[in-house]
């Protein structure tokens, strides 16, 4: 249609969306579905949190705030950085925003100029390069495959860069694949961005799912691990998952104030700021009791492990462990080239996936999406009793594929 923009040519709705969308819609008309595409956890907010927000009603903040945020709030985000990650910043180096995505949709559209490149390892969040292409960027991919962990090597990041690179997309641990960075493996990459030939490059780092890690993993953030990047990096989080307020739309980012100060005027002239009575919780959700997080990671860890050795045991399926988030990314090279029942051939993991919605009503993420094939999404932030039977209508569907 002549009518609608050119640049939303060049982009997609989110396929994650999509995907819940459409399980909500069978559902509805009493279709057995089982949701595996949400990245939600299915933990409600926390009673202090809610309080906090009722609290915030009945004292009268529900009027418009600063465009940056609140500053309990940005005061309470300087607060956790340091204490969680060492970095010292403050209040006018801080911006609120309507969740993570706002975040980086408001730091690409003030920073990218037509043409700078923007690299993302690759499988990635589906709205990284969405978001690059409408700030006209250029999204370079680097394909992270299974073999490396899903990570991107010292070697990759190097030959990505170019003098048009701007900026390096890190996302620890990662949606879709669960994967970590160790220190090691972020001191590695940073030493490539320390170079002098490669000083021009910016690192914004997605750190939504810090707080979500296993097995005495240590999580670590670029700046944290390589202090001369402090002035070259975008430290970008939120309260969605950790803190299980996803419907809240609370993000943020801390870089250096003149970067803000431009995220500042593109806010200004959209959203003008996070919702009020949100950023009011999300000073009660950093600043008060956490104990909740770690209960919570344990129930992810259960999860986690039953996923993962129900799809291993799945004919044609291989799951590696994630070291952190509620995703895991399995591998279905071994069902692509067989036959449904009904004689349709997986030739995608598109295709798998939606064998798997039209046979057994399993509703998961194809690879595709997140750029690294023939893998799929599942999200495991549900019930173990809701993962069991789903995994077990896996199994059936691999095992009918012949």
């Amino acid at each position: 249609m002549a009518f609608i923009a050119d640049r939303l040519s060049r982009i997609k709705p989110s396929p994650t969306i999509a995907v819940s969308t459409k399980a909500a819609e069978l559902k509805a008309a009493g279709r057995d579905v089982i949701g595996l595409g949400a990245g939600e956890p299915d933990f409600d907010t926390p009673d202090h949190i809610k309080a906090a927000a009722k609290a915030a009603i009945d004292a009268g903040h529900t009027k418009y705030t600063a465009v940056a945020g609140i500053l309990p709030l940005r005061e309470a985000i300087c607060a956790k950085l340091k204490r969680d990650n060492g970095l010292d910043y403050t209040p006018d180096q801080v911006q609120v925003a309507s969740g993570g995505k706002q975040s980086i949709f408001n730091l690409m559209v003030a920073t990218l100029n037509p043409g700078d490149e923007v690299i993302i390892p690759a499988p990635y969040w589906v709205s990284y390069p969405d978001i690059t292409l409408l700030a006209e960027g250029t999204p370079v991919f680097v394909e992270c495959p299974a073999s490396a962990g899903f990570k991107l090597t010292p070697e990759q990041l190097q030959d990505a860069i170019t003098p048009k690179t701007k900026w390096l997309i890190l996302n620890s641990p990662s949606n879709p694949t669960g994967a970590a960075y160790t220190r090691a493996d972020m001191k590695a990459l940073t030493d490539v961005l320390m170079k002098p030939e490669n000083s021009h490059v910016w690192v914004m780092t997605d750190d939504m799912y810090e707080h979500i890690v296993f097995d005495d993993f240590e999580f670590t953030t670029p700046a944290q691990v390589e202090p001369g990047l402090y002035e070259r990096t975008m430290t970008l989080n939120g309260v969605s998952k950790a803190y299980c307020m996803t419907g809240w739309r609370i993000g943020y980012a801390a870089g250096p104030a003149d970067v803000i100060k431009a995220m500042n005027k593109v806010q200004s002239q959209s959203s003008t700021h996070a919702t009020s009575i949100a950023q009011w919780a999300a000073v009660e959700a950093l600043n008060g009791d956490h104990s909740f997080i770690a209960t919570n990671n344990a129930a992810f860890r259960e999860r986690r492990d039953l996923v993962v050795k129900m799809l291993n045991d799945a004919d044609g399926i291989t799951c590696p462990m994630p070291e952190g988030a509620f995703y895991v990314y399995p591998s279905i090279e071994g069902c692509i080239g067989k036959s449904t029942p009904d004689g349709k051939k997986i030739e995608t993991d598109e295709d798998f996936v939606t064998y798997l919605l039209e046979s057994e009503g399993i509703a998961a993420v194809h690879g595709e999406a997140f750029g690294l094939s023939p893998y799929f999404r599942v999200s495991y932030a549900t019930s173990n009793e809701a993962l069991t039977e789903a995994c077990t209508r896996i199994q059936r569907a691999c095992a009918a594929l012949k």
